[in-house]
């Protein structure tokens, strides 16, 4: 096997399991996860948002001109309404929907996540053509923004009506996707991932904006409210943290 290509696919391994973050929750009590979904939902929103607009949109605006990128990004956000309603409609086409089946935001937040994890995998790739350094800082880089992005995306297929040990399947098979991400990168094609960067970006941003802000606003009590909105901040400030320390 090249060296380069094995070295490349076990650092998308790597990144791939730290979707598992989630399992330190399989074996909370259901009423103890309910009571920190809310917070780490709000964590979610503040993780997406600040991957969108932090890395994402940047390295966009690096490959493509600023009306390219914000035509995507735009029709992005239309794909993903469409894509939503298609979900919802599917199951909940009358008023008799069961309760029982997953919120539509959790499908497409897998959607999303899959696509942004085959990005990472197709810049490992890329790293590790350039040289074995490159590709170990750039591996170290996505495993530290990966974290609370994961943690983040466990909480929302929670939220989203997943069962634990559901919620960590999809999340480590979405995960997965980086390993195709390095195969796409080896077989020469990694130029196309500048156009779905953008495509990304208008995933988070949508179901941030869209789906999780308006689930919170359910919430009524002050304090609870206070405490959502100083997570969502945090959420925003490891990924600027991240962006201004590591310069990706």
């Amino acid at each position: 096997m090249n060296p380069p290509l094995y070295s490349a696919l076990i650092s998308a391994l790597i990144v791939s399991l730290i979707s598992l973050v989630g399992i330190f929750f399989i074996f909370f009590k259901k009423k103890k996860i309910k009571n920190i979904i809310s917070i780490l939902v709000a964590f979610a929103i503040g993780a997406m948002i600040g991957n969108a607009f932090f890395h994402i949109i940047p390295e966009s605006l690096n490959e493509l001109e600023p009306l390219s990128m914000s035509l995507i990004l735009v029709l992005s956000f239309l794909l993903f309404f469409v894509i939503e309603k298609a979900i919802h409609w599917r199951h909940c086409h009358d008023e008799n929907c069961d309760e029982h089946f997953h919120k539509p935001f959790s499908y497409l937040n897998l959607i999303g996540d899959g696509v942004h994890n085959f990005l990472d995998g197709v810049l490992i790739g890329v790293s590790y053509i350039v040289s074995f350094p490159v590709g170990i800082a750039t591996t170290i880089a996505i495993i530290s923004h990966e974290i609370p992005q994961e943690l983040g995306d466990f909480a929302v297929l929670l939220y989203g009506g997943f069962s634990k040990l559901k919620a960590l399947m999809f999340n480590f098979l979405s995960a997965s996707l980086a390993i195709l991400g390095v195969i796409f990168a080896f077989l020469g094609l990694a130029k196309f991932n500048i156009y779905a960067l953008p495509l990304v970006a208008g995933s988070l941003i949508y179901l941030s904006m869209s789906d999780l802000i308006p689930e919170l606003h359910k919430e009524k009590d002050l304090k609870k409210s206070i405490i959502s909105f100083v997570f969502i901040i945090l959420g925003l400030l490891i990924m600027y943290l991240f962006k201004i320390f590591l310069g990706e």
